[in-house]
Formats: structure tokens, sequence, C-alpha cells
């Protein structure tokens, strides 16, 4: 990692543990002076339509895009009112995981800032983690931000 960073990237999804992971992105920003790039992605959600089959539908629902949308404007606002000049905010669409990735490639940051949910073993079977998922593939530092307990 370049030091001190000098780009940020946090991926955010509504969620408590990503606001956490936002507020932290916000301190490191002002810390080190650097721009932050605030992603979030609108998911193509696999429906299972058999034992062994799932289909994936082509396009998310308008009413998630504007959903995830008025998340990305939310937080660069909040960036803002907190003191940072350079913010960026970018909203996707598809599998989140892929769509991260593809975005952390083409943009790649000195840190990517993630909130993590800290699901069970069982549950992280079942259901995966995109966090997880996202820190075996990355090709920068990754910074896993636990909501205290």
């Amino acid at each position: 990692m370049a030091f001190p960073p000098k780009q940020l990237t946090v991926a955010i999804d509504g969620s408590a543990y990503a606001d956490h992971g936002l507020t932290f992105a916000i301190d490191l920003t002002k810390r080190y002076n650097a721009e932050l790039t605030i992603v979030a992605v609108a998911p193509l959600v696999p429906m299972f339509v058999g034992p062994t089959e799932q289909w994936v539908p082509s396009d998310v629902p308008v009413a998630e895009v504007e959903h995830y949308r008025g998340l990305i404007d939310k937080a660069v606002h909040r960036a803002q009112a907190e003191g940072l000049p350079h913010v960026t905010g970018v909203a996707l669409e598809g599998i989140v995981v892929d769509e991260i990735l593809g975005h952390v490639e083409q943009h790649p940051p000195d840190l990517l800032i993630m909130g993590s949910r800290g699901l069970s073993t069982a549950k992280r079977l079942i259901l995966g983690s995109v966090s997880e998922a996202v820190m075996h593939h990355v090709k920068c530092p990754v910074l896993l931000v636990r909501m205290p307990s």
C-alpha cells in the first residue's frame, strides 16, 4: 500500500456494518488528506429454480437501482459535510462481488474499505460473504471493519 494512502475506496450497501466502514473511510481520508470513492452495487440476485439450477435476471429492478443511488448520494453528502472536498460516488448494477472487483481493477485505490458482517461460520457457508469474496480476489490492500460488540 502506498503510504500515506492518497486514494481510498469504500463499498457500502446500506447496512449498519457498511455505515461503520464508511465512518472509518471518512476518518482515514481526512487523516491522510486523501480522495475518497464511495461505491454501492444494486444487486442482481440469482433465483434458485431447482435443486441444481439458478437463474439470474437480466436487469436490476428500477426501485433497487434508485435505492442504491440514494445510498450513494447520502454517503457523498455525509462525507462532504464532514469536510472532505474530494469525494466521488459510484452506483453500479450487477453481481456485487464482480462489480466491486471490476471497479477496483479499473480504478485501483491504495486501500479498499468494507464493513464486515461477522457472519457465523454456518451462515457464511450458506450465504457467502461479499467482503470475504472480494478480499480473496482483489489486488489491493483491504481493510475489513467490524462493528464493536
